[in-house]
Parts: structure tokens; C-alpha cells; sequence
């Protein structure tokens, strides 16, 4: 008998009620890609927690193997720029959305999908940082392109403990950016001045009614929730500033006016890690291995194993979550 694997698989029955469970799976079930790859870390993200609870339409496909990252150590290859031994990172490209993704043992997916692993940065280190810390960096370079150096003035981060959050406000500090997180926890504010933030807002100061301009706060943000508080975000920020969006914590509507963009010349910035092209993903990813503290980066981070993905992905969608959850395969 081939050698079987373990997966969580997502399935739908003819009235389309999702169900979730563990499964013993073989590479047979696996789809097609010229590179397999032993899973040794993934993590749960938030998108990862609305697949599993089935709180939003993430997963396509059905049955499916959930989850958008991973990292682990080539098993074989028909692709040309990989061998067998190499260590990779995979984020997004539909994987755990339309293609078997990470929360198994076992992945077989396009090399073209895949980048090396930072030279000094563990399988672990990098699921630490995952499709969170990867878009917060892709953020960051956003708006370092726009202009927004630490010179021009404060950067708001709202969903500050989330995943995005934690790493973004922990590589803006590093870079010397004054870091305004905002957040809906009052009890994380020692964490978040641990990762380097200057200043903690509630996020009650973001959730007012939103007015076309308000008061000049900052120079720039990096936004995960969307709705009302990125409006507010945007009508707080100065002139010639930018917002990089990257999230829909609270909402995919934006109940704002062209007021920002019009009279202020703010920027939208919108981030997308998905399909981000490969040269994009190798930048994000050599400056996370040079940006990001790695001392910080394990104390925004806790570890888990293969059978707490299910209670982690309810928990995250439910705010539960502090930084990042990282599963040790």
C-alpha cells in the first residue's frame, strides 16, 4: 500500500453544509505540479480560519485540503530550478483556495509557485512570518515606493496584534518609522510596545462617523480591516500621504468620499499576495530576512501541533489570536 499522509479536508454535501475533519490521505490524491514537497511548517492566517469555519467563500473546490503557506524540503522534481533537498517557501497562487494546500504532510504544486527559503531562516522562522508577514512587507515597500520614509511622520497599523499587524508594526520600528498601532485589544498594548510601536490607539478612535477630511494624524498606514476604519484612516492621513490596504477584518465596503485623494493628493495603495509576481515575493522575502527581528518575530509567534489547526482557524476568526500561529508538521 502507498504510504498514507495526514490532511485535513474540507467537504460539501449535496446542500451545501461544509464539514471539516482529519484524513489519511496518499500522494495519489494529490493534484498536478512538477514539484512535491514534504510540509514541514504552516501556520494559520485568517483567511486560513474563514476557509475552515466556511465564514466566507475562500475554498472553490470541494473536497479540499485548506491552507495558503507553507515551508518544507523537496521530495522530487520535474521542474528546472528545483532539486530534491531544496528547502522552499510556497504563499498563495490559489493554493488551499482551489488547490490542495498546506495542512497536510504532503504538497505537489507548480515550481513556478515557490521561492528558497531565506539563507539562515528555518522552515518554523518562516511560517512565523507566513502570508502575514509577507504582506506586511509588501505593504511596507508600497509605501517606501510612494515616499513614506520615517522622515514625513507617523504610520498607523490598524488590526495591530493580528498577524499582518505584528510584523508590520515590528519591521516599521526597525526601519525607524514612529508606529501608531491600533488595536481592539487594550490588553495587548504592552505587546505592542514590546514589538516597537510609539504610540497604541484604540480602534474606537478609527469606528466613528466618517468625515470626508478630519484632522492630519499621519503620513501613512497599512490597513487590514477595511470598511469604516479605513475611511477614517484615509481622511486622517496628511497631505500627499498613502494607505496601503491589505485587509477585510471588518468589512469589504468603504464608506468614504474622494475628499482624501482630491484635496490632499492621498494614495490608495492596494496590496495583493496572491498573485504577486515571482521578482515582487524574492525582494518581500530577502528584506524580511533583513528587516524583520528575528528575536521579535519568536515573540509574535506560538507554536502548535498538526491537531490544533481546526481550534486555531475558529480562534482567529474570532480575534482570539496574538501574532502569529505557527504548526510544527
Amino acid at each position: 500500500m502507498p504510504d498514507s499522509f495526514k490532511a485535513i479536508l474540507i467537504s460539501r454535501d449535496e446542500n451545501k453544509k461544509q464539514s471539516v475533519e482529519m484524513v489519511d490521505l496518499t500522494e495519489a490524491d494529490l493534484m498536478e505540479g512538477d514539484v512535491t514537497v514534504a510540509v514541514e511548517a504552516t501556520t494559520v492566517n485568517y483567511k486560513d480560519g474563514l476557509a475552515v469555519t466556511g465564514k466566507a467563500p475562500v475554498v472553490r473546490r470541494w473536497p479540499l485540503v485548506p491552507g495558503i503557506d507553507f515551508a518544507g524540503t523537496v521530495l522530487s522534481s520535474d521542474h528546472p530550478d528545483w532539486r530534491k533537498g531544496d528547502k522552499v517557501v510556497l504563499n498563495g497562487w490559489g493554493v488551499g483556495e482551489t488547490h490542495h494546500g498546506a495542512f497536510a504532510e504532503r504538497a505537489r504544486v507548480k515550481g513556478d509557485w515557490l521561492v528558497p527559503l531565506p539563507e539562515g531562516m528555518s522552515a518554523h522562522d518562516a511560517m512565523a512570518v507566513g502570508t502575514a508577514g509577507y504582506t506586511a512587507m509588501l505593504a511596507v515597500m508600497a509605501l517606501e515606493r510612494h515616499g513614506i520614509e520615517p522622515a514625513r511622520g507617523p504610520v498607523v497599523v490598524t488590526g495591530a496584534a493580528g498577524g499582518v499587524g505584528s510584523v508590520a508594526v515590528s519591521i516599521l520600528s526597525k526601519l525607524g518609522y514612529h508606529v501608531v498601532a491600533s488595536t481592539g485589544r487594550s490588553t495587548e498594548s504592552s505587546y505592542l510596545f514590546d514589538l516597537g510601536a510609539a504610540e497604541v490607539i484604540s480602534r474606537d478612535e478609527l469606528l466613528g462617523p466618517v468625515k470626508p477630511l478630519a484632522k492630519e494624524r499621519w503620513a501613512g498606514g497599512i490597513d487590514v480591516v477595511g470598511s469604516v476604519t479605513l475611511a477614517n484612516v484615509l481622511s486622517m492621513t496628511a497631505y500627499g500621504g498613502a494607505v496601503a490596504a491589505c485587509g477585510l477584518a471588518g468589512g469589504m465596503d468603504l464608506p468614504a468620499t474622494v475628499a482624501p485623494f482630491i484635496l490632499r493628493g492621498v494614495s490608495l495603495l492596494g496590496i495583493d499576495s496572491v498573485m504577486a509576481p515571482k521578482e515582487l515575493r524574492l525582494e518581500a522575502w530577502r528584506r524580511l530576512g533583513e528587516d524583520l527581528d528575528i528575536e521579535k518575530l519568536r515573540k509574535l509567534s506560538r507554536a502548535i501541533g498538526f491537531d490544533g489547526i481546526i481550534d486555531a482557524a475558529r480562534d482567529i476568526v474570532e480575534g482570539k489570536i496574538r501574532g502569529r500561529v505557527v504548526v510544527d508538521m
